[in-house]
This record gives structure tokens, sequence and C-alpha cells, in this order.
């Protein structure tokens, strides 16, 4: 073979390895290793040098793509030899598809670097903004230092509205690594249970039948909104349950004052743990504050009635003196 590329006037494109790794993307070192893995068909020997053809440069692609999707070279390897063997890849490759393509409506959209300022207070901030990047609510565009990629504009618009409502950047961001970790928890759980329940029956063989394959995908589409679904409603009660503690918390722990008086802050009292074991014994656990404030108005109207009768009878004693 004389010169890089394809040779000319052959009936199938032919390829030296390093031609053949110029036009794969792959590096010559990658070609190799593929080889010894038994990834790529066995090229033809020709004098010193191995001869490619555009079978292999199809399955370098092919490779490349299943990795880009998140698949190890040994699930490639099965994956592969259910095609050499006949057993076709259609219905992997479209639950590959499936599973690997967007599980939301949202569409990403751009801003600018100015756009972006002007959101979040008109000054640049780079720490911020690198941070942002860090997280994936921004991506960086090749090229383009003025403009960002947004993966997702709600939640940019999230951001925005809390950075209004006076929560600095660093919170903002601080609380969106917290949450991510704990969304990525329900969503590998929820994964388990239906892996379990649902997909175990279609994935059971590896790779799975083309006709598996193709079930499992459908199972995918059908399924795909119930995280959300359950997600969206459960937070919404989890919302709706804390939010009214917390409101009853804030409400209950004023005091009530007559028009006119001093406003004075509540005194947080800690009763011992025994004390309110023993509350909780007489009255249950949903009349323990009730039961404590009776108690406490209760001994102060008591110690106001002694307060009252002892200085009548020091008022009379004096009165005698006299």
């Amino acid at each position: 073979m004389s010169g890089p590329g394809p040779s000319a006037g052959r009936a199938a494109a032919e390829y030296r390895i390093e031609d053949l790794a110029h036009a794969s993307g792959a590096t010559v070192r990658t070609i190799r290793a593929y080889q010894d893995r038994g990834l790529l068909p066995t090229p033809e020997r020709r004098g010193r040098a191995n001869v490619y053809r555009d079978t292999h440069l199809a399955r370098l692609r092919q490779i490349a793509d299943l990795l880009d999707r998140g698949y190890t070279l040994a699930s490639i390897k099965e994956l592969l030899e259910a095609w050499d063997t006949g057993r076709g890849l259609g219905g992997v490759l479209g639950l590959v598809a499936e599973v690997h393509g967007p599980w939301t409506d949202e569409r990403a959209d751009r801003i600018t670097r100015a756009e972006l300022d002007v959101k979040f207070g008109g000054t640049p901030d780079e720490q911020a903004v690198a941070e942002a990047v860090d997280l994936g609510v921004l991506e960086r565009i090749p090229g383009r230092d003025d403009e960002f990629l947004v993966p997702s504009p709600q939640e940019l618009a999230v951001a925005v509205e809390l950075y209004a409502a006076g929560v600095p950047l660093s919170a903002i961001s601080g609380h969106l690594r917290e949450l991510r970790g704990q969304v990525e928890q329900i969503a590998s759980r929820f994964l388990e249970f239906t892996t379990e329940h649902v997909f175990a029956r279609y994935l059971g063989h590896r790779p799975p039948t083309d006709a598996d394959a193709a079930e499992a995908a459908s199972m995918v589409r059908r399924l795909r909104p119930l995280a959300q679904q359950t997600v969206d409603a459960e937070l919404a009660r989890a919302m709706r349950t804390f939010a009214t503690r917390h409101l009853e918390h804030h409400l209950t722990a004023e005091e009530t004052f007559t028009a006119g008086s001093a406003a004075r802050p509540p005194v947080p009292v800690a009763l011992p743990p025994g004390t309110i074991t023993a509350v909780e014994r007489l009255v249950g656990r949903g009349h323990i504050s009730a039961f404590v404030a009776a108690a406490t108005e209760r001994e102060v109207q008591a110690r106001t009635l002694d307060t009252l009768a002892s200085s009548h009878a020091n008022a009379e004693q004096i009165d005698q003196m006299g």
C-alpha cells in the first residue's frame, strides 16, 4: 500500500493502520488494543503490513458510539459477538438509544455572558460562573467565550429566583450539590427496583435477544415518566407537611400582646426529657404543648394571687401599726 487513506481504484477501501486511525479518530495504540481484545476482525496480512477495510472503520465507529453511551469494553465485546454470530443488534441498539435519549421534554438553550451577568445582579462573578460550569448548569461553547449552553433553562431560572430572593450564589451551589446527591440516590433506587421487578425477565440473556431488547425498550418508554411523577407527588406531600409544621412552629413561638403593649422576643425554655415523657404519657403526644402552656398559665395565675394576698396582708399590718 503506497499512500495515505483508502487506496484508489479498488472495489473496497483499504487502510494502513495509520490511515485507519486518522479516519476513525482512534489512535494506533487503541486500534491495536482493540485487536488484542478481539473487538476488531483480524486484518488481512499483506507482506509485513496489516490491511484494514471499511468493516474495521465501521466497527471502530460502533465501539466509539457504545463507549459514549457508557458501555464498558467487556459489554461491547459481548454485543459485537452477538452481531457477528447473526443474532443482530437492532433491538439492543434500540434499547441503548431509548435509555440514552432525553428523559425530559425540556430543551437546552443558550445565554450570553452579558445576559447572565444581568440576571445575577449585573456584576461579573468569575467564581460563580466556574462553579456553574462545574455543576453542569452552564456548558462552555468552544470558540465562544461570551456565550454558554444551558442544558436545563428551568434549573437556571430557579437559581435566578433564589438569588433575587436574597440567597447567595455560594449557598445556591452548595444546595444544588447536596440535592443532586440525594436525587441520584433516588434514581439509583428506582432503577434497582424496576430492574428487579420488570427488566430482569428481558435482560436475563447477555446480550439480550433482539425481541427481548425491543420489548425492554418499549417498557422504558412506558416507565420513564413514572420516576418523575412519583418524585413530584412525594415532594409535594413532604413540602406541604413540613412547611405546615414549620409555619406552626414560628407562629406559636410568638407571644400574643394586647394593643399598645411593648413587644418582647419569646424566651425559649428547654424542658427536661423526663418531664416531656411524663406529660406525653398523661395527655398524649399531640397535647404536650397545650398542657405545658396551660400549666404555665395556671402557675402564673397562682403566683399572681399569692402576691396580691401577700400585699393585702402587709397593708393591713401597716394600718394596725399606724
